[in-house]
């Protein structure tokens, strides 16, 4: 495994951080919050039940199982064509080799490719699908070939910028005195980078915007739009605009002050559902949804499959509807699922 511990030599990320605002002024929190990610999932496997939190796929197998099942049901249906698998942010695997198992019964094979940058998550995610390739960004996917895309809690650990409602609106910055970081109101922007609906929001009001979710989104929308394919995305989100604050930090399955120790717990924001699909339709795709995590999986059969396991596994009965009752009860009305498809693709499974 590569050896991810911190160079002795290297001031800590804090200190890092706190130098760099010293020398050039408070710095926009999509700078701060890109940072501590990138720092955080570099250096540890975050998932599980000794880490800081649990995604869908490590609760049970049917989710990566009825991911896996969708793909193969719209790769069929597009006339199997030549196609490439794709995960952004892929864990430690789970999500792709559950789905690679199920789209392997229904005859699609295709070759996988992880998105990732964590040595750490690589070597758990070359553990699971041995032959996987990896690439660090969106732009080293294949170039010929359609690509279905999963998403699955990706958008979400993006930097996001924070606008606030003061006399006019402000752009959210962080500043820091020693290694205390708080945030602070910077300069004013133009009213032209806020919703019309919105300008007028009340003193205090909080909007907060992804620029890097929209440019992967256009990307990967071109991409698709022109080779064909499609993407699912799957996290906790709303649809939008809509003013509020969703930015979290989480640590040992609980919450934590998102400005304090960056890099030692993981970020995240709730995504815009109406924006990413307004990115990927303008790059020239379909949109579909989104809609509950709760009501996709019950369209795709999870109670099916939940009763199957339970059948072959009568000792796991309980746990398996347990699990079922936490995908479906537990995170269904937060997460929602987006699907994008290239325009002469069909519908995809249950979206109809």
């Amino acid at each position: 495994m590569t050896d991810t511990s911190p160079d002795p030599a290297e001031p800590a990320l804090p200190e890092r951080l706190a130098r760099a605002i010293a020398l050039a002024g408070p710095i926009s929190l999509a700078q701060f919050m890109g940072a501590a990610n990138a720092h955080y999932y570099a250096t540890r496997d975050p998932l599980g039940a000794g880490g800081d939190f649990v995604t869908a796929p490590e609760i049970s197998q049917m989710f990566g199982e009825l991911v896996g099942l969708w793909c193969a049901d719209l790769w069929d249906r597009a006339g199997r064509p030549a196609c490439h698998w794709v995960e952004l942010g892929p864990g430690r695997g789970t999500l792709a080799a559950d789905a690679r198992r199920a789209m392997a019964r229904a005859g699609f094979t295709p070759p996988v490719h992880l998105v990732e940058t964590s040595p750490v998550l690589r070597a758990a995610q070359a553990e699971r699908v041995a032959d996987a390739t990896f690439h660090d960004s969106v732009e080293t996917l294949p170039a010929e070939g359609a690509l279905i895309v999963v998403a699955n809690e990706f958008f979400d650990a993006l930097p996001i910028r924070q606008l606030v409602r003061r006399d006019q609106w402000h752009e959210r910055l962080i500043a820091c005195q020693d290694t205390l970081f708080l945030p602070i109101a910077g300069k004013p922007v133009p009213d032209t980078v806020i919703p019309e609906p919105l300008r007028d929001a009340a003193i205090g009001s909080i909007l907060e915007v992804a620029p890097a979710a929209i440019g992967i989104m256009r990307s990967l929308g071109r991409r698709i739009a022109a080779q064909g394919g499609a993407l699912l995305a799957i996290d906790y989100g709303y649809e939008g605009p809509a003013l509020g604050e969703t930015l979290q930090a989480v640590k040992r399955h609980g919450f934590a002050n998102p400005y304090e120790a960056p890099g030692e717990h993981d970020l995240t924001a709730h995504v815009d559902f109406t924006t990413l699909a307004a990115a990927g339709q303008t790059a020239g795709l379909s949109a579909w949804g989104p809609m509950e995590q709760a009501e996709w999986l019950v369209r795709l059969g999870i109670d099916s499959r939940a009763a199957a396991l339970a059948r072959h596994a009568p000792d796991r009965a309980e746990a398996i509807a347990a699990d079922r009752m936490r995908l479906v009860n537990g995170m269904g009305a937060l997460f929602k699922v987006l699907a994008l498809t290239a325009r002469d693709w069909p519908e995809p499974a249950a979206f109809g």
